[in-house]
């Protein structure tokens, strides 16, 4: 028995177990429901961390164009079975740097992903993110690399937050169809590139998601993010698309698209680390709420996960029904 029919026979009996425990019964709309509320089967399984044991080596490689070495997160036994691993390139948020977001890049590797991420600051272009991918897809013909003939090349997902989410619409704009989905966390309005104000190098750079001709995108954020807003007055679309709600409305309908907003968290919430302590300088938990959905979308999206593919069907499906997410919009029809 392969390691992914293994794990698919794990996620299917944890369902089943969940949805017997809590009584459910269908909810108009097909949304499981029980006396304590809405159950969350998908989210609840893909909160946890995955059946992968994992090996983190930062400065794996050398290097993208401006000199960064390439951090990598992946399951300890590659290959196993058989298994090809997908790719996630990572783009960091501006002065931030792939360490801060551990957590989250180390959930995704445990689920089956390889994880790769330029030591880089200023990522909104996009070209790092791309120069990942193909440092990964030399490692995978390289007959000395511990990654030869282990990964999914034509598998490949971009996930970034705030100047990084700007980077992952750009690196699937211009990769030519490589990069299959994209996951923009935290996508700053455009008013971050176009006003003529004191901003970060790097944050010149907009995104325009109606350049996009291939793939899907999953457009998330926090409530209590202005960078980021959910939603945007009539007078600011003036200067440019400014929420995520004008973001997605941008995007072409011939792409798979949902958005939707995680109640609480602020801008910087994905970079927290469950546990840590309030004497901890820049301790931020608020990674834990983002981490099922996420996981869910790259298993759909890069894996073929049916069941995870089900959370995101406009109206039916589960992340519809959560009250923990607003502003849930979707054109999967089924």
């Amino acid at each position: 028995m392969t390691r992914r029919l293994r794990k698919s026979l794990v996620v299917l009996v944890t369902a089943i177990t969940a949805v017997v425990a809590a009584g459910t019964t269908a909810q108009a709309g097909g949304i499981p429901t029980s006396a304590a509320g809405p159950t969350k089967a998908v989210e609840s399984t893909y909160s946890d961390r995955g059946p992968w044991e994992l090996t983190t080596q930062k400065g794996f490689g050398c290097c993208d164009s401006t000199g960064a070495a390439f951090d990598v997160w992946y399951p300890t036994d590659l290959g196993a079975n058989g298994e090809r691993h997908p790719i996630i390139t990572w783009g960091n948020g501006t002065f931030a740097h792939p360490h801060q977001y551990d957590y989250l890049l180390s959930h995704l590797a445990s689920w089956g992903f390889v994880v790769i991420a330029a030591d880089n600051t200023n990522t909104g272009s996009g070209r790092e993110m791309l120069e990942a991918v193909d440092f990964l897809r030399r490692q995978d013909g390289d007959p000395s690399s511990v990654f030869h003939q282990k990964l999914d090349t034509d598998a490949v997902g971009a996930m970034g937050h705030s100047q990084g989410a700007v980077g992952t619409l750009n690196a699937t704009a211009h990769s030519g169809g490589t990069v299959r989905t994209a996951v923009p966390i935290e996508l700053p309005g455009q008013y971050m590139c176009t006003l003529g104000l004191p901003k970060p190098e790097g944050m010149t750079t907009c995104t325009d998601p109606r350049e996009l001709t291939t793939g899907s995108v999953f457009y998330v954020n926090g409530s209590d993010s202005p960078i980021s807003p959910s939603t945007q007055p009539l007078p600011w679309q003036m200067i440019g698309i400014q929420s995520a709600q004008a973001y997605y409305e941008a995007t072409p309908e011939s792409l798979t698209k949902v958005r939707a907003t995680l109640n609480g968290p602020n801008h910087n919430d994905i970079q927290g680390q469950p546990g840590c302590t309030p004497d901890n300088l820049g301790c931020v938990n608020g990674v834990t709420g983002f981490l099922g959905y996420l996981t869910a979308w790259v298993m759909d999206r890069l894996q073929g996960d049916t069941r995870a593919h089900s959370a995101f069907v406009s109206g039916t499906g589960e992340l519809f029904g959560d009250p923990d997410w607003s502003n849930q919009t979707s054109n999967i029809t089924g």
